[in-house]
C-alpha cells in the first residue's frame, strides 16, 4: 500500500464469523424483541392466538438466517433467506391485523412496519450478496 492510500481511511467490512456477525441478523433480531414487548400489552385471549403467531413470526426470521448461514451450500442459504423472508411479510400482515383489532396505535404500527420493511430490504441484499459469492466461486472453478 502506498502513503496516498494509506491517507484514505477506508473502513474495513466487518468480517462475518457467526450468522451473530450479520447485520440483516441483528437488525431482526431488534425487530423480534420489541415485537415480543409489544404482545406481552395484549389481552390476555391473544396469548395462544395473534399474539403468539406473531412471536413465532418474528422469531422465524432470525431462525431462518441462522439456519441458512449454517447450511452448506450458497443455495440453501439463499433458501433459508426466503423462508425468513416471508416470516417478515407475514409479520406485516399480523401487524396489520392487531391494529385493526385494536391491540396497537397507528404509531406503533408505522413503527413496527417500518422495521419490518427494512429487515426485508437488509435480507433482498444479503441475497443477492450471497449469490454473488456464489457466482464468483462458480467462476473460479
Amino acid at each position: 500500500m502506498n502513503s496516498a492510500q494509506a491517507a484514505i481511511d477506508v473502513p474495513a467490512r466487518p468480517q462475518v464469523r457467526d450468522f451473530t456477525d450479520l447485520t440483516t441478523w441483528k437488525s431482526a433480531r431488534l425487530l423480534r424483541a420489541s415485537i415480543y414487548r409489544m404482545c406481552k400489552r395484549f389481552p390476555k385471549q391473544e396469548a395462544f392466538e395473534l399474539s403468539s403467531q406473531m412471536r413465532r413470526a418474528a422469531v422465524s426470521i432470525t431462525a431462518n438466517l441462522a439456519e441458512g448461514y449454517g447450511r452448506f451450500s450458497y443455495q440453501e442459504n439463499i433458501q433459508f433467506c426466503r423462508q425468513s423472508r416471508g416470516s417478515a411479510y407475514e409479520l406485516r400482515d399480523h401487524l396489520t391485523t392487531a391494529l385493526d383489532a385494536g391491540y396497537i396505535t397507528t404509531e406503533e404500527y408505522k413503527e413496527h412496519d417500518r422495521q419490518s420493511v427494512a429487515v426485508v430490504k437488509l435480507l433482498n441484499g444479503y441475497i443477492r450478496a450471497t449469490r454473488q459469492r456464489k457466482l464468483q466461486g462458480d467462476a473460479q472453478k
